[in-house]
């Protein structure tokens, strides 16, 4: 980082234009990342997912999934995951007045947009900043290739464990009894 340089902080966030919805404003180790309201075949498949959590989670009763949730992680690390599921004790243990998570779920998905810096910014940004907060499972899906690409903690770091493909089902040992196949949810 240049000495100086300006960081981006969750307090930048409230003077933001509030455009409708159309763009979404996040900050990783102090830098801005806008990007546009997502593809309607991104919408689904991480509607999909939230789906097929929910169900999971309403028999289980161990956690809930959300679709699009704030986490403050830090002044200058705030995101809006596609999808998440956490836990009942963490979630109630871990949200501010605003109705913002301040700790980390345990599973994160992001379904990838089009693009090499939306790529990079999920793959590699993201990837890294949900390894330091303790996030225990990563979930990357591309709608466009229709894969699943599976980050688990080990070693204390998220490491790419599998890359499911449309033919394979969709499990998590941080899910018992969790399993959909991954067609269903780019259907």
């Amino acid at each position: 980082m240049v000495a100086n340089s300006l960081l981006w902080t969750i307090r930048d966030l409230d003077v933001m234009p509030d455009d409708g919805g159309w763009k979404r404003y996040e900050i990783i180790d102090g830098e801005l990342y806008v990007t546009r309201a997502p593809h309607i075949r991104h919408q689904d498949a991480g509607g999909n997912i939230h789906v097929e959590l929910a169900i999971w989670s309403r028999q289980t009763q161990l956690g809930k999934p959300f679709q699009t949730p704030g986490i403050i992680f830090s002044p200058i690390d705030a995101v809006i995951p596609d999808v998440i599921w956490i836990s009942r004790d963490r979630l109630n243990n871990g949200i501010d007045e605003a109705g913002h998570l301040t700790v980390a779920p345990e599973l994160i998905v992001e379904i990838l947009s089009p693009g090499e810096r939306n790529e990079q910014r999920d793959k590699e940004v993201k990837l890294k900043l949900y390894s330091l907060k303790g996030v225990q499972e990563y979930w990357i899906v591309s709608w466009q290739l229709k894969t699943i690409e599976i980050y688990r903690r080990k070693d204390a770091q998220l490491q790419l464990v599998s890359t499911l493909l449309v033919a394979d089902t969709l499990t998590s040992p941080l899910l018992p009894g969790f399993s959909t196949p991954v067609a269903q949810i780019f259907e």
